[in-house]
């Protein structure tokens, strides 16, 4: 008996629209076996990509792979995307493993999903809309009439474009080219140094009013009518060109003539391809110009991409005093709520070392500070900071006059002590009349940065002579990073757990650290813990004295008002100050036997908890007694409420004995440094938050591919995207493959995007020939490269300290092969994530010519190529 032929169900979607809309039918370069699709652009200024789709409710192993696949290709390309359809995916029941990888899917593109009621008729929520960049609202689900799914309507707005106010007349100084030779030569006729004086004031006094006058002379100050802002790489060529195109359009316009018309498209295509080319040098000039500064390329690319946009704060006398007042007022409150105590926990630790003068400076040596100083000062400057670097071998003589007199003399000039702060809008989304949305951003002279720079400098030396530096305080110190700490954190956390004991870390946080610190104790820990007398001494007493500030809005001031606390903000000393402010804090976690890291004013510590044993807690307990009463008596206000306390290891996450008072603070997730941190280390959290993060970029990114050579465009997404994926992934060690598949996802389609290759084609060979490393061995190229740095001086020794080398018991062939030695583990998946096991594993797989490369780039180079070989089996 022949069996029945079988069943062919063909679904067609049937999509109306209005006639004033224009819509396009879109093909997509590769087909889904799981889902059906029907894809097509709607719009004409606001192009909405709009997709229909439908999964049969049968399951499909496939299905979530194909749908990322299909996102992954939409995505980078549209700024406003709609997604709707029957997914037979139970959202409402987020517990499933289906719908939980879905929804973490969607959540991993920004995609907003908007139904939260029941579609079908036994309950469940299975039609979904899907929008990224498309406000959604008036949702219905209707009863159903014809299927036992409901049908569900809505409705979606596109953004549209509003008008600015004109923006009002503004004095400022019009600088040329000529302006710095002009400076220059009436600076040299006009000052009159004064050699037989010697105070340090007058000196400072002396040669900013005279580089007043001079400024005052070849650049005076004018009102000046901002212009509209027009696109940066429009210049005199496209504007002749442009020129030609009106011209071209009156001439037609008068005789109507075909020839006229001609020379019209003419001119008009001449006009394209010339902007075309203008734009991109632009962005290529860009690009070139800070190709080894990923921060400053970046912010420079961002800025262009996406406007910079200001909150709508009427700029007047009247509320720069309320935001005075407010500042004031707000660190005045925080110190009111500290209590001191009389009791100081923590062990006096007095420095034999002493640091007692500065040693002047010569030309040459200011002169490489000067050229290194990134050119932001105040706008009390009396030369802007960018003309003071182009006439400074001019004005050199005299700066150096008052640098060395203030070294010498111990004094910092008064006007070196006045910040101009300037409120800076926090988000968007919040409200701009409330004052505390804003953050003040304080700006200091341009001269008191170059002096701070000289004294960090030999301040710096002394103390890494000395060893004075708290060794787990990575922030503000070279060789450090957040990934470097967190690289320790996580390596005694993964080691403690495998042994089979829990491990609690606790998240300290400070509210206005910086600006609560006592100027009497910072100058009593410099003389005490640091070992700085004499006129060093005194040159601190007097750069942290007298200092003032004031408000600025615009063309509008408020008054002065002193600081009598707090490290200057905007600052070169301000960090490393602060860092020795808080030396004390690492001798009582040392006497109380915990771990810790700090970074900054961000703290953390960590304990191993044995089972059924609470004495451990009551020393943690007792240990941040003590760090409380430290805190208050130092002025540092402990915030409780963003206390945050996590427990890793166990089944269940939950400590194996009572927290007591800590029980409150244990979160679900944290962020720690940057990075989303679970119970069980698997990292999921950050992963997605990499994933969004990557792929809203590479949308934005899309935008300039047109304009950009490859090469140029090949610089740009590693600035934006590379970055993002290798931030901290020698933490990536030992997750699952999924969460890595996930990273490699967004390496795809960056590599399809920059080479414009199709879905079907295999990525291998187009990651092969970008010599692009796939995310796995870019996570292992970060371990080895610690590892190298480890061992040759050029990491923290908090990390150094973790490697050995290996030393056999008898003498064996192995014995020049640069080995290291890999501590024992119990547990795989936990001991063999650390880095003291990671990465001598790794190690001693290299090839010896790599282990003994002469220098970091000499190893970055022979390790790439050599994870490239065994990547791509070459």
């Amino acid at each position: 008996m022949n069996p029945p032929p079988p069943v062919i169900l063909i679904l067609t979607f049937l999509t109306v629209y209005k006639s004033h809309y224009k819509c396009k039918q879109l093909l997509l370069s590769s087909s889904f076996t799981s889902f059906e699709l029907s894809l097509f652009e709607l719009g004409r200024s606001h192009t909405v990509l709009c997709a229909v789709v439908y999964r049969p409710p049968r399951y499909n192993k496939d299905f979530l792979n194909d749908f990322s696949d299909f996102l992954a290709e939409i995505m980078p390309k549209y700024d406003r995307v709609l997604i709707v359809g029957d997914f037979n995916v139970h959202v409402c029941c987020p517990d499933k493993p289906m719908a939980k990888g879905f929804l973490n899917l969607i959540d991993s593109f920004n995609l907003v999903q908007s139904v939260s009621g029941p579609t079908q008729e036994h309950g469940h929520t299975l039609d979904l809309v899907l929008s990224y960049g498309l406000p959604v609202f008036n949702l219905e689900i209707c009863d159903a009439v014809f299927s036992d799914h409901m049908p569900v309507l809505f409705e979606a707005a596109l953004a549209c474009h509003t008008v600015k106010p004109r923006a009002a007349a503004r004095r400022c100084r019009i600088i040329n080219p000529s302006t710095a030779v002009q400076f220059s030569v009436a600076f040299n006729q006009n000052s009159i140094f004064p050699e037989s004086v010697c105070s340090t004031e007058v000196l400072s006094s002396w040669f900013h009013s005279t580089c007043q006058t001079v400024l005052d002379t070849v650049a005076p100050l004018k009102s000046r009518q901002p212009k509209t802002k027009s696109e940066p790489w429009l210049n005199d060529t496209t504007h002749a060109v442009r020129r030609e195109c009106r011209r071209a359009e009156h001439k037609w316009k008068k005789d109507k003539l075909q020839v006229s018309f001609q020379m019209l498209r003419n001119c008009w295509r001449h006009y394209q391809k010339t902007v075309k080319d203008a734009k991109r040098k632009h962005f290529s000039d860009i690009i070139l110009s800070n190709c080894h500064k990923p921060r400053v390329l970046f912010n420079t690319i961002d800025s262009l991409l996406n406007a910079p946009q200001t909150a709508c704060i009427e700029a007047s006398p009247a509320v720069c005093e309320n935001f005075l007042h407010f500042f004031i007022d707000k660190v005045t409150s925080i110190r009111a709520q500290i209590s001191p105590s009389a009791y100081d926990p923590s062990i006096s630790v007095p420095c034999s070392a002493v640091f007692d003068h500065f040693e002047p400076v010569t030309f040459s040596f200011l002169q490489e500070v000067v050229g290194h100083l990134k050119p932001s000062g105040s706008p009390n400057d009396a030369v802007p900071p960018r003309l003071f670097k182009e006439v400074f071998p001019t004005v050199g003589p005299s700066v150096i006059a008052v640098i060395n007199s203030s070294l010498t003399s111990g004094v910092v000039p008064e006007n070196f002590k006045h910040a101009v702060v300037q409120p800076l809008f926090k988000k968007l989304a919040l409200d701009p009349a409330v004052l505390a949305n804003f953050r003040p951003i304080s700006k200091l002279p341009f001269l008191s940065k170059i002096l701070e720079k000289i004294v960090h400098s030999q301040l710096m030396a002394f103390l890494e002579e000395h060893n004075i530096l708290e060794v787990f305080q990575s922030g503000f110190k070279t060789v450090h990073s957040t990934e470097s700490a967190l690289l320790r954190v996580f390596n005694d956390i993964f080691l403690a757990t495998d042994s089979g004991d829990c491990v609690i870390l606790v998240l300290l946080d400070l509210t206005a650290a910086f600006d609560t610190v006592d100027h009497e104790i910072l100058i009593s820990r410099l003389k005490q813990w640091v070992g700085i007398r004499g006129i060093a001494l005194e040159w601190f007493r007097s750069y942290l004295a007298d200092r003032t500030f004031c408000v600025s809005l615009g063309d509008s001031v408020s008054s002065s008002a002193p600081l009598s606390c707090g490290v200057p903000q905007g600052s070169v000393l301000g960090p490393l100050l602060f860092s020795l402010y808080l030396l004390p804090l690492g001798s009582i976690l040392r006497k109380h036997g915990f771990s810790f890291h700090c970074y900054a004013d961000d703290s953390q510590i960590y304990v191993p908890l044995k089972k059924k044993n609470e004495y451990s807690v009551r020393l943690l307990l007792k240990c941040l007694d003590d760090i409380k009463a430290w805190m208050t008596l130092n002025f540092l206000n402990f915030n409780d409420k963003k206390t945050e306390v996590m427990v890793f290891g166990g089944t269940t996450g939950i400590p194996p004995v009572d927290l007591g008072s800590l029980a409150q603070y244990i979160k679900p997730s944290i962020t720690n440094l940057g990075v989303k941190v679970d119970p069980e280390l698997k990292f999921d959290s950050q992963i997605k938050a990499v994933v969004k993060s990557s792929f809203f970029h590479l949308r934005q990114l899309a935008k300039i591919k047109p304009i950009l050579s490859r090469q140029h465009f090949e610089t740009v997404i590693h600035a934006f995207v590379t970055t993002r994926l290798d931030y901290c992934n020698a933490l990536y060690v030992g997750v699952s493959g999924s969460s890595i598949a996930r990273l490699q996802m967004v390496q795809n389609a960056a590599a399809r995007l920059l080479t414009g290759t199709c879905k079907h084609e295999h990525i291998s060979p187009i990651l092969a020939s970008l010599h692009w490393l796939p995310i796995q061995f870019r996570i292992h190229f970060k371990i080895l490269l610690f590892a190298f740095k480890s061992l040759n001086g050029l990491a923290p020794p908090y990390l150094s300290e973790l490697l050995h080398p290996y030393i056999p018991v008898r003498p064996l062939r192995s014995d020049d092969q640069l080995l290291l030695s890999v501590p024992k583990t119990k547990r795989k998946l936990r001991g063999d994530r650390a880095f003291a096991v990671s990465a001598p594993k790794l190690w001693n797989d290299l090839p010896l010519h790599i282990k003994q490369a002469s220098s970091l780039s000499v190893f970055k180079t022979g390790l790439k190529t050599h994870l490239f070989s065994v990547a791509f089996d070459t």
